[in-house]
């Protein structure tokens, strides 16, 4: 299982390619699946960008959660998968290409930020990313909140 952490800005050059960071890509096992996938998150404006195996992985433990002749379950499953782009690096210089679409949801235009969050990596627009950052009283209140459980 690969793990993700830190921060990478880059840029997005002239064709829509992302050049995946070394960083990052050193932790991918050598000679392994090197595909990702990449959906837009459903609660933030970015996207999730996750190791085959790992959405592989996740997808299993959702669907154990639904009933396929619930039509809501249905609905959710359908808008999940909806818009899910695959992509691998180039093996040279480990671009990548995320479809325009997906690019274009999430406001990406020129600067990207890579964002390791230990299971997935987040796709974030710089400007969006740097506004999310919630203040620390904020950050505090909602760690209270999950330490009650």
């Amino acid at each position: 299982m690969v793990t993700f952490y830190g921060k990478y800005p880059v840029r997005i050059d002239d064709k829509g390619r992302l050049v995946l960071p070394a960083a990052i890509r050193k932790d991918m096992p050598s000679g392994g699946d090197m595909r990702f996938v990449i959906k837009k998150s459903i609660y933030d404006r970015c996207l999730e960008m996750y190791t085959f195996e790992e959405w592989t992985r996740q997808t299993e433990k959702i669907k154990e959660d639904l009933d396929f002749f619930n039509p809501d379950h249905v609905t959710f499953w359908r808008e999940f998968m909806r818009d899910v782009d695959i992509v691998e690096p180039d093996p040279k210089l480990g671009r990548i290409s995320i479809c325009r679409e997906l690019l274009d949801a999430i406001g990406i235009t020129k600067e990207v930020v890579f964002f390791g969050v230990g299971f997935k990596l987040e796709v974030w627009a710089k400007a969006e990313f740097e506004s999310s950052r919630i203040t620390n009283d904020s950050f505090i209140s909602i760690a209270r909140s999950l330490s009650r459980k």
